[in-house]
């Protein structure tokens, strides 16, 4: 718990740089929704980690695109919405199922 605790500011710490803003608000959204989830219980540990995960990684590729070109092409801000759309998704099945922390 305490690792997702810890990963959860250091994300939010990320967000908050200027580079950053925009886009990763709905990251930021996404991320309070994985922290509410294991705060509640409604999320196990296990299933908080890997949505986690998937956020870092979304994360990365935002970054290695906008590094590439110094800014994101519309298609590149297509395939992020993409991916966070199925993170949004995944979120939403994980809080949703049976099990429970």
């Amino acid at each position: 718990m305490k690792t997702i605790i810890i990963a959860g500011m250091a994300v939010a710490a990320l967000l908050a740089t200027p580079a950053f803003a925009g886009i990763n608000a709905r990251q930021a959204h996404q991320q309070h929704r994985i922290l509410q989830g294991a705060h509640s219980g409604e999320l196990t540990r296990h299933e908080a980690g890997r949505l986690e995960r998937q956020q870092v990684r979304i994360g990365r590729r935002e970054a290695r695109m906008r590094a590439s070109g110094g800014g994101l092409s519309p298609a590149e801000r297509a395939r992020l919405h993409y991916s966070q759309d199925r993170a949004s998704i995944n979120i939403y099945g994980k809080k949703h199922n049976d099990r429970v922390r």
